[in-house]
C-alpha cells in the first residue's frame, strides 16, 4: 500500500514538473525561434514528444514508488531533487531563453543523473530498474537533437 501511495504521488510530482516545464517554455517546438532551426533530421514529429514523455513519466513515478518504499534515503532523495531541477529548467534555457549550449550542459547532466540512478541507485529495486530505460532512452535522443541544434545554427 505505502508503494502505491508513493507511486501516486511521484506522478502528482512529475507530471507538475512536466506542466511547468512546459509553461516555461514560451510556446516551445511551436516557437517561431525552434521551427526555424536547422533541426536534426531524426527529429520526431511533435506529437511523440507528448506521448513519450507521459509514458516516461508513469515508468518513472514506478519506479521511484518502488525505490522509495524499499531502499529510501537522503541520497536518493537529493538525487531526484537534482533530477527534477535539471528536467525543468531545460526547457526554460533551452526554449525560453535559446541559450543551447547551456542546455547541452543541462541535459548532459540530466542523462547523467539518471544513469547514476540506473547504475548506481537502483540495486534493490529489483527489475523495477529497467523502468527507466524509457526515460534514459529518450534523454539521449533528446540529447543528441540538442547537440545538432548547437552544431548546425
Amino acid at each position: 500500500m505505502k508503494q502505491v501511495k508513493l507511486t501516486l504521488l511521484f506522478l502528482v510530482i512529475n507530471f507538475g514538473a512536466l506542466a511547468i516545464g512546459s509553461w516555461l517554455m514560451n510556446n516551445g517546438p511551436l516557437s517561431d525561434w525552434y521551427t526555424n532551426l536547422n533541426q536534426a533530421p531524426w527529429t520526431p514529429p511533435g506529437i511523440v514528444f507528448g506521448i513519450a514523455w507521459t509514458f516516461i513519466m508513469i515508468c518513472f513515478s514506478i519506479f521511484l514508488g518502488k525505490q522509495f518504499t524499499t531502499n529510501y534515503n537522503s541520497k536518493i532523495l537529493s538525487v531526484f531533487i537534482i533530477q527534477f531541477i535539471l528536467n525543468v529548467s531545460w526547457n526554460y534555457i533551452f526554449f525560453n531563453q535559446h541559450l543551447v549550449l547551456i542546455g547541452l550542459i543541462s541535459i548532459v547532466l540530466l542523462t547523467a543523473t539518471l544513469f547514476y540512478y540506473f547504475f548506481k541507485l537502483s540495486n534493490k529495486t529489483g527489475g523495477y530498474k529497467y523502468l527507466l530505460l524509457p526515460y534514459m532512452i529518450w534523454l539521449c535522443i533528446a540529447t543528441s537533437l540538442n547537440l545538432y541544434i548547437l552544431i548546425h545554427n
